[in-house]
């Protein structure tokens, strides 16, 4: 079927259930009732049927549409945003989906509230008018009477745009006030009046605002309000800790899962780790609070998992929530065989079990995220030297990294303080969300790239090279087992892994390698000079390999083949001595110095 025929039925299934609202059965999950639910990010609404579509495989009865399509409640007066939405919520009731929920941040951006209100010092909002609370509900009223057939909201109340804690009362002294004044008023809208399930989204940079997470919960007024809680603290990452607080606080409570990997490849590459998932979900659902999850399906554009080999880890999911006596291998031998056939099981998983080690030793280094959103990005990404460290939420801050390595880290006085460039210490990058870090000394100035450390890292970059082509070679094992289409789709998933692992050793070596070089001509070994000229070399040599790929390949907010540009990028500052003088307003020390072979 093509994509326009498709379309076209999605445009008759939204027409018709708009003629029937008034007979719309769908009603919202009650609370006895396990939520097994996905998100969509994408706004591309073919991509997006394709995901509806094999919902009732799952029995999702909950489907959340996020991000490109609602990411803002106030986004349903956009009426392109809205008229995609209409047509999923429509199509997700015809295939059984009881439960459609928009996602909504709150407060918005500062401009989008009358000036009449903005009455408190420096043009904030006066939380002691109660014209505003009027005026803000009956905006919610006129958001909600635009989407009728939903069952939901997913609220996020904390990073918001204009943010509550920074608006000005005199009655309402605490943050943890302000944050629950606002998901009070917006709940006495979507419980107390429309009759539908709100979920409090929640997640944190720093242990301050979790802290103001869980004093604001405590004071919501509406005993409905339901949690949605991330797998980890703050952000995706597969070396963090699991939340610490999903699951403990009273009230029912779903984990937000993301198994399309936004930090971890974007199906773009290998991520198949139920291991992983059973991991995290086997400690949530040994938790009191735990009434369902909610699992991301893509990353934006067309990186939808489903239909492809990431789909395993939506499968882990649904399989240890139905029986949790399942191994990991149970489900790699159920969803490999299902999804492609018994006679190329034991390659297939041979190939899918590499994944994690993989990803950790590509697009991690020594057990933190180097890597933007899965996009090649050593420098000038501010967020790899404090705001993403796992360190950041582990007592001790320490990790045994493997790899080739065999070797207990200390996340900072180790791995941030020798790898973060001197401009991410000196104020280029997230301090304020880790104030014990400098308090104890554990960052020092300047520049402490070094050879020990590099090593390190191409050993480990090495090891995830190896085990890419371990994979790749067993999915050319599959050939005579499977159809053209599906050998040739899984045979570029893992080449692309490959290609990947290559690049990002090449590039590794040449980046952190470069700064040691940058030191002074004590610094710069033959062995040194050696490495940085091998891997110019190879550098370019991989990137035009992507720059010639010409297969199609999944595109959401990481963009596979610009990584070669990124890595060329590089290659000219230091052939060049043209690197930036300065990041975030910081003397990056590295502007002049030509790399010399």
């Amino acid at each position: 079927m093509s994509k326009k025929i498709f379309y076209l039925i999605l445009i008759y299934f939204c027409l018709l259930s708009c003629s029937q609202k008034s007979n719309n059965n769908n009603k919202p999950l009650s609370i006895d009732e396990t939520v097994k639910g996905w998100i969509i990010l994408s706004d591309n609404v073919h991509e997006d049927s394709l995901v509806i579509e094999k919902s009732s495989e799952y029995d999702i009865n909950h489907l959340q549409i996020s991000h490109h399509l609602i990411h803002d409640l106030r986004h349903v007066r956009d009426t392109e945003r809205l008229r995609k939405a209409e047509i999923l919520t429509n199509y997700a009731h015809s295939q059984g989906i009881q439960e459609v929920a928009l996602w909504d941040r709150s407060l918005y951006e500062l401009d989008y509230y009358p000036d009449q209100f903005k009455t408190g010092p420096n043009g904030t909002i006066d939380l002691d008018d109660t014209a505003f609370w009027e005026w803000f509900k009956e905006d919610y009223r006129e958001m909600l009477n635009l989407a009728p057939n939903i069952q939901g909201l997913i609220l996020t109340f904390i990073e918001t745009g204009a943010r509550v804690e920074d608006q000005y009362s005199e009655k309402f002294k605490t943050n943890q006030e302000k944050l629950a004044l606002v998901v009070n008023a917006v709940a006495s809208v979507v419980i107390g009046e429309y009759g539908l399930n709100l979920y409090a989204r929640t997640f944190s940079y720093t242990y301050e605002e979790y802290e103001n997470i869980i004093g604001a919960i405590k004071l919501f007024e509406y005993p409905e309000i339901r949690l949605m809680m991330k797998e980890t603290p703050h952000d995706f990452f597969l070396t963090h800790p699991n939340d610490m607080f999903a699951g403990t606080i009273n009230r029912p409570t779903i984990i937000e899962f993301d198994v399309a990997g936004e930090f971890n490849g974007q199906g773009v590459i290998a991520n198949t780790w139920p291991e992983y998932i059973l991991n995290r979900w086997t400690d949530f659902l040994k938790r009191d609070n735990i009434i369902g999850y909610a699992a991301r399906t893509d990353r934006y554009g067309d990186t939808r998992i489903i239909g492809r080999p990431s789909e395993i880890n939506l499968y882990a999911l649904k399989r240890y929530l139905e029986d949790q006596n399942l191994t990991a291998d149970d489900i790699y031998n159920e969803f490999i065989t299902k999804m492609y056939n018994e006679e190329s099981l034991p390659f297939i998983k041979n190939a899918f079990k590499n994944s994690y080690d993989i990803i950790t030793s590509v697009l991690y280094t020594l057990g933190t995220s180097t890597a933007n959103h899965s996009k090649l990005n050593y420098d000038p990404y501010t967020s790899h030297w404090a705001r993403h460290v796992s360190g950041k939420w582990l007592d001790p801050p320490v990790v045994f990294v493997e790899h080739g390595i065999n070797r207990k880290f200390h996340y900072w006085t180790d791995i941030i303080n020798t790898l973060a460039p001197d401009w991410a210490k000196a104020g280029g990058s997230q301090l304020d969300e880790i104030p014990w870090v400098t308090e104890n000394g554990w960052l020092t100035r300047g520049e402490n790239m070094n050879e020990e450390y590099l090593m390190y890292i191409i050993t480990e970059k090495e090891y995830g090279v190896n085990l890419a082509e371990a994979s790749l070679n067993e999915i050319i094992k599959t050939k005579q087992y499977l159809s053209d289409e599906q050998y040739q789709k899984l045979y570029d998933y893992f080449y692309r892994t490959l290609i990947t692992a290559r690049l990002h050793k090449a590039v590794s070596t040449l980046y952190f390698g470069f700064r040691i070089y940058a030191r002074g001509t004590s610094y710069q070994t033959a062995n040194l000079i050696d490495l940085l000229s091998k891997s110019l070399g190879q550098t370019k040599e991989i990137s035009g390999i992507i720059n010639n790929y010409n297969k199609d390949v999944p595109i959401g907010q990481w963009n596979w083949k610009e990584d070669a540009e990124m890595a060329l990028q590089y290659c000219e500052w230091i052939e060049n001595g043209t690197w930036p003088s300065e990041t975030k307003g910081y003397q990056t020390n590295l502007n002049g110095i030509i790399f010399k072979n």
